[in-house]
């Protein structure tokens, strides 16, 4: 099990590195997309929280 991990994870890494190579700009918008992503997911959590102390 422990070597299907290492072998999925090769395969990601190397994934990921093609993608970069072959289409920056793609690769770009990507990331960006996942960060606002993850500030959205964020600020909701805070929203929440914020809501709860109310």
């Amino acid at each position: 099990m422990a070597q299907a991990k290492k072998i999925a994870l090769y395969m990601v890494v190397v994934f990921v590195l093609y993608t970069i190579i072959t289409s920056p700009e793609r690769a770009a918008d990507l990331v960006q997309v996942g960060f606002e992503g993850i500030s959205s997911a964020a600020e909701g959590v805070g929203d929440f929280m914020s809501e709860l102390v109310k």
